[in-house]
């Protein structure tokens, strides 16, 4: 299970006075409201993940802009600083995330988990997470680099377990034929 999640990523400057375009990664880009520190990564152009910069920042305002999200942070008051976040990522840790149900998983969650069928046959694992207009699609890695793609369904995906590391599916007649 993840313990942080990545909530935005800079996209832009907005004015003068520090203030940051943000493509919001979360479903509900109205969260942002509520946030009252994030933490920005940055990945430094080249290979070596030392590389990468981290840094904390409390937030001071949250605006929305169309589809966007116009952030304003501590510390980043001349738009000189803000052109350096560009291209950053923004983080939180679980802990402050949206409140789930019971059965509800963050869609990272997913990643990496074990597929299984009916029998108890694994498939292979989770490699990414698909979003379609109807519902969401597994990416299955599988032996030898295969791709199999499992539908999020009702008739599909059988128990979804990413506590315990696996998801269980009916097989449905062809999909390992594609």
């Amino acid at each position: 299970m993840l313990q942080e999640l990545r909530v935005g990523m800079i996209s832009a400057t907005h004015g003068l006075k520090g203030e940051l375009k943000v493509i919001p990664t979360t479903d509900d880009p109205k969260r942002f409201l509520e946030l009252k520190k994030l933490r920005l990564r940055k990945k430094a152009r080249g290979l070596r993940r030392e590389d990468e910069t981290e840094r904390e920042f409390s937030v001071e305002s949250v605006r929305f802009q169309k589809e966007l999200v116009l952030l304003k942070l501590s510390g980043i008051n001349r738009i000189e600083d803000a052109e350096n976040l560009r291209g950053s990522e923004l983080w939180i840790d679980r802990a402050d995330a949206v409140a789930l149900a019971e059965g509800e998983y963050f869609l990272g969650d997913y990643i990496g988990l074990r597929v299984l069928t009916e029998d108890g046959e694994e498939l292979g694992k989770i490699r990414s997470i698909l979003e379609t207009g109807a519902n969401y699609v597994f990416s299955v890695e599988r032996e030898g680099g295969r791709e199999l793609l499992i539908p999020n369904s009702e008739n599909c995906v059988l128990e979804k377990k990413p506590e315990e590391g696996y998801l269980r599916i009916h097989l449905l007649e062809g999909l390992l034929d594609l």
